[in-house]
């Protein structure tokens, strides 16, 4: 069973699919899954299940027949006395069938079940932080999936066994005792290392397309390796590092074009060509001490380059570098330590003040201003043997500054402006302006949080805003739909409050926001989170926890205590924030979330060609779209079946009455998106999970107390020729695609 607090919607999606998959394989239609239920997301393992499946007599638990006699000596024993009681074996699916046969009315929830707490002050809402660096690496792993998927389709090689171990262990990570993060150490580790191997087993795979996609007509001049450099969050990318020319490529997943600030950690100074061999405005910058400090971090280099890519639909840009042979002009860098900084582009500015405190964030285009009485690093005490790997409990409500003294540092470039602020030796924030970009990213590092003192400590970013907010607070589902949340309260029953904050925390899979009639201010995360608003105008979010005692609840026998290279775990991660009018702010929020989580996928190579020999021989950039698609469209799924059928998923991915322009259905071709794949002779539309024609889907008929049926009828039935499809907000709608 998978999570749900802690998933994307697209790794559900691709889970089930996969299983479906499985099922159908293995039994035939007969396997086909009817009915879908939860099944204890917080308990169970695959353990437990294996367990139970080998019960057998000789087994010394094994009490099976003792139990079952037992119960019918009880059923007649009862019976003498007169029973109206009926029991049978019945399955899910029958019981289903029977409720629905009795015809009766329904009360019907809009609302979800979090946050979970099982007694009082027991609220599991620890684990939509838990294991941070997991959390990362899940969401990073499917990026590259969806790519490899891409490549291998538009590549033609049909290497689909090639992807299966990456897209079974992102399968497998989407249990809810994987990202979740409530598995023991050694399990956890065992996580990552599936999701390595299947990444090295797909790197061979996109190598081969490069092979195919690559070269120019009747050039057969192989291509060298490419590597993926998974480290360079850290500003790492060892087989680069004193190399006179390498390139570097990234491919697009999204439809739209992407404009991207790629940063290259090097050893030596480069000059950059574009795929038309213009030299790109690049800039040499120093790497952050906060970065280099990071325990196990291998690289010499002690400077990144520095440029603006924009990126193709649905293809690849290739960049040229090639080292430098005189010393670049002093750079027009401007840098100040401990003094008021403003770092300010065409449509957005950031002040501080002299001591590192964010005061206010301006919107020139919207005319919109958000001030700050708090920003920053922030961290709870842990109550003691009550926090762990489910449950959040702070010893009090109120977290304690990470510092009361901050160092600012201000650099000021053309294409970027950044405030740079230390809290201690394992906290620090970088806010960074990009030119031509309306949103502000909040890089964060933290770690190794230090527990010598055996108190555990759960660390938030606070945002403290002058918004009026009226106790109210927006999430995302899964990062999809959004979800009003209200502090101290729930939809469907008379809540009590226990737990101030932890009461109050929700799942933050994308995006969290507050607003007020003339400003809202959004907060898009690279990871899921746990967060929340617990007091008007603020908006926290926990990004990372240490705790050396277990919660009394857990079913984990160890401290939630992440180590790595002998200390704490140190966590690098970032956020977007976003200032606008309400109105204004679905279409910004949307699509950057869409693009933050599906961003290009960065490959280096080596190459001893000069830049003239290369574009020679090699196409440096390709899209799979000749026409423009509409904004507000997503692939979701380009899975190649066989050398001639595709699992294709395409989504609206904006909300009913979210925006004037955007929330409007959409009629594309399907066609044309995929004509890079052939012409397309066949079209069959899927259910969700691809397992079955959506003609076949037959659902059952409810009733509810608001006098609403709730039976489904498709909107749009295609025929098996027919390319043009209708797409109406958040609808999802999925194909099986013959070529020719």
């Amino acid at each position: 069973m998978h999570d749900e607090g802690a998933t994307h919607y697209n790794s559900i999606i691709d889970q089930h699919t996969l299983g479906a998959e499985f099922l159908r394989d293995q039994f035939g239609a007969c396997g086909r899954p009817k009915i879908g239920w939860q099944i204890d997301p917080f308990g169970h393992s695959r353990e437990v299940a294996s367990l139970f499946a080998q019960d057998d007599p000789r087994l010394q638990e094994y009490n099976v027949p003792e139990r079952v006699q037992a119960f019918i000596q009880a059923a007649h024993n009862e019976q003498a006395n007169g029973s109206d009681v009926n029991v049978f074996y019945s399955t899910p699916s029958c019981y289903l069938y029977a409720l629905n046969k009795v015809n009766r009315t329904w009360s019907s929830k809009i609302d979800d079940f979090f946050p979970y707490s099982i007694a009082p002050h027991v609220v599991r809402t620890g684990f939509y932080t838990s294991r941070p660096a997991l959390k990362r690496y899940e969401r990073y792993s499917n990026n590259i999936l969806q790519v490899a998927r891409q490549l291998n389709a538009f590549s033609n090689l049909n290497m689909r066994n090639s992807i299966f171990p990456l897209s079974e262990a992102i399968g497998l990570v989407q249990h809810h005792d994987a990202v979740s993060g409530t598995e023991r150490q050694h399990v956890a580790d065992d996580y990552v290392q599936r999701l390595s191997q299947g990444i090295d087993a797909v790197l061979v795979m996109m190598n081969n397309a490069y092979a195919k996609l690559l070269p120019k007509e009747n050039q057969s001049l192989p291509i060298t390796p490419h590597y993926l450099c998974q480290l360079s969050n850290i500003s790492e990318c060892l087989p680069i590092e004193k190399q006179d020319c390498f390139t570097l490529t990234l491919w697009n997943p999204n439809f739209q074009s992407v404009t991207s600030f790629v940063r290259v950690p090097v050893t030596n100074d480069y000059i950059i060509l574009d795929p038309i061999g213009q030299i790109l405005p690049s800039e040499l910058l120093s790497i952050p001490t906060t970065i280099k400090n990071i325990p196990g971090r291998m690289s010499i280099a002690q400077n990144e380059l520095l440029f603006k890519a924009i990126l193709p639909p649905l293809g690849f840009n290739t960049y040229y570098f090639q080292i430098k042979t005189e010393e670049r002009v002093k750079p027009n860098v401007e840098v100040t330590f401990n003094e008021e900084c403003k770092l300010e582009n065409q449509f957005i500015r950031v002040d501080f003040d002299n001591r590192g405190n964010l005061l206010q964030i301006t919107n020139y285009q919207s005319n919109t201003s958000v001030s700050f009485s708090n920003q920053g690093l922030y961290w709870y005490h842990s109550y003691p043997n009550g926090s762990g790997a489910y449950v959040f409990r702070p010893l009090t409500s109120n977290a304690q500054p990470i510092s009361n003294i901050r160092n600012i540092t201000c650099t000021k470039s053309k294409l970027v402006q950044s405030a740079l602020i230390i809290f201690n030796e394992w906290a620090s924030e970088e806010v960074r302006v990009y030119d031509g970009l309306s949103t502000v990213e909040f890089g964060w590092i933290v770690g190794p949080i230090h527990i010598d003192d055996n108190i555990g400590k759960e660390v938030i970013i606070r945002y403290d805003t002058d918004i009026r907010s009226a106790s109210k607070y927006y999430t995302d589902a899964n990062g999809r739909e959004v979800l009003e949340r209200i502090r101290n309260y729930r939809p469907t029953w008379n809540y009590t409050v226990f737990e101030n904050v932890s009461g109050n925390y929700y799942p933050i899979n994308s995006r969290i926001w507050i607003k007020d009639q003339q400003r809202q201010f959004t907060v898009l995360t690279d990871r899921s989170h746990g967060g929340g608003s617990i007091s008007d105008g603020s908006i926290e979010i926990m990004v990372h926890r240490r705790i050396p005692n277990n919660d009394p609840s857990s079913a984990m026998t160890e401290p939630l205590n992440e180590t790595a290279f002998g200390k704490g775990l140190v966590v690098h991660g970032k956020h977007l924030v976003i200032i606008d009018t309400p109105n204004n702010s679905a279409v910004i929020h949307r699509t950057n979330a869409q693009q933050f989580y599906m961003h290009p996928i960065s490959t280096f190579a080596l190459t001893n060609m000069s830049y003239t020999d290369y574009s020679a021989n090699y196409w440096q950039t390709w899209s799979a779209l000749v026409d423009t698609m509409p904004y507000n469209l997503h692939l979701l799924t380009l899975d190649p079946l066989n050398a001639k059928q595709y699992l294709v998923r395409v989504e609206h991915y904006f909300e009913l009455h979210e925006d004037e322009v955007y929330s409007q259905p959409i009629q594309i071709d399907l066609q044309k998106l995929l004509n890079s794949l052939g012409k397309i002779i066949d079209v069959t539309e899927l259910t969700l999970a691809g397992n079955m024609p959506l003609s076949d889907m037959k659902r059952l008929n409810w009733t509810t107390t608001e006098n609403e049926s709730s039976y489904w009828n498709e909107i749009e039935q295609i025929s098996s020729n027919n390319t043009i499809i209708t797409l109406n907000p958040m609808q999802i709608r999925t194909f099986q695609i013959t070529v020719q």
